[in-house]
Order: C-alpha cells, then structure tokens, then sequence
C-alpha cells in the first residue's frame, strides 16, 4: 500500500506539471492573438523552448517516481494536441 504523503505528493507533482502545460498552452495563444504567425521563427523557438522544459520537468517526475512514465506521456501528448487544434485553427482564419 502506497503512504498517503506520498500519493498526496504525486497529485501535486501532477498537477504543477499540468499547470505548467496550461501556461504553455496560454503563451501561445497569446501569442496568436497578437499576430504573432506559426511560422514566426519567435513563435517555433518559444514553443520548442517551452516543450522542452516541460518535457524535462516529466522526466525528472518520472524518475522520483512522482508521475507515470505513461501520465507524463499522456500530458505532453495532449498538450500536442491542444497545440495542433490551435495551429489548425489559426490557419483557417488566416
């Protein structure tokens, strides 16, 4: 049986690691929304920058055994996600 401080702390490591993917998520919208254009070398540096902190973030949660490999695969994936649906939707109103 796991202890509870220890699943208390792995719902926190959680949740900071998807708060992290919503300011990431946030950051590009703003951008967007101040012109800022998918293509702009700006935007594809912030964003790579961005993911890959968070990326690093997971792994380093994954291995103090804080988050799942599979829960972090699962954020970054969805964050991805939510990313295209933005891209997408930023070049139909284009």
């Amino acid at each position: 049986m796991i202890p509870d401080v220890a699943v208390n702390n792995q719902e926190k490591a959680y949740a900071l690691l998807k708060a992290d993917a919503d300011k990431i998520l946030k950051l590009i919208k703003v951008q967007m929304d101040n012109l800022t254009m998918p293509q702009c070398p700006l935007y594809e540096e912030v964003l790579d920058t961005q993911m890959f902190g968070l990326s690093r973030e997971i792994d380093f949660a994954v291995r103090l055994n804080l988050v799942s490999e599979q829960a972090g695969k699962q954020l970054l994936e969805n964050l991805e996600r939510q990313l295209n649906v933005l891209h997408e939707a930023s070049q139909q109103s284009s």
